[in-house]
């Protein structure tokens, strides 16, 4: 019944009949009330949704010229995050509608912009504090995928044999390590340097936080 309405199944995230999520097994009667909802962007329907076992969002996101390092993290934890120091706020209102990506920004009055269907202003002044806010405010902390993007130019990294590696970074480096990513829009390398056990702690304690950590609107 949805679908003849014109509603691919694939863009339903929760269907709710006479109050109780149902999946689309479910078989219609007379005097039912059915609400059909899209994927959500600001907050989690996974302990109400019986559709799927995770969320169809996938979001992405456009990120400020203010917020450099938060664009760098989202990134980090391998989320699509785009971001230029010279885009312009009628640059964003458009990547963030022809894109279909969540506008992140300081700016409130940038959210104003009768073009712009999806954004959030985002309340820390702190980049660390910024993501957890980030991460909460959409719960992002399942989608997780970090070490997945470059974090320089937000292309999806890929992994690279030992040789490929060998003329592109320092050789002192190459004989430590056995595992190289790179960057198939860029090109840069990435390895699990010293600092690979330390991010990977921090992304453990920002997914836990994430869920209990609250913001006002």
């Amino acid at each position: 019944m949805i679908e003849s309405s014109g509603v691919p199944h694939t863009e339903v995230d929760l269907i709710v009949a006479n109050g109780q999520s149902v999946d689309f097994s479910y078989l219609v009667q007379n005097g039912d009330r059915i609400a059909v909802y899209p994927t959500f962007e600001s907050f989690d329907v996974a302990p109400e949704q019986r559709l799927r076992p995770t969320p169809l969002r996938d979001p992405k996101f456009v990120v400020d010229v203010h917020l450099g390092k938060l664009a760098a993290y989202l990134r980090m934890l391998g989320f699509d995050a785009t971001y230029g120091r010279s885009l312009t706020d009628a640059q964003l209102a458009q990547i963030s509608r022809g894109e279909h990506r969540i506008l992140l920004t300081r700016d409130r009055g940038l959210l104003k912009h009768g073009v712009i269907t999806h954004g959030y202003w985002v309340r820390e002044t702190n980049s660390r504090r910024q993501i957890a806010e980030v991460m909460h405010r959409f719960s992002l902390a399942r989608a997780i995928r970090p070490f997945t993007r470059c974090m320089a130019c937000n292309g999806v990294l890929e992994p690279v044999s030992k040789e490929q590696a060998r003329s592109l970074i320092p050789g002192r480096l190459i004989e430590r390590y056995d595992e190289f990513h790179r960057c198939e829009q860029c090109g840069r390398i990435y390895w699990k340097g010293s600092h690979y056990g330390h991010m990977s702690r921090w992304i453990s304690e920002l997914a836990s936080e994430s869920t209990g950590t609250h913001y006002p609107r």
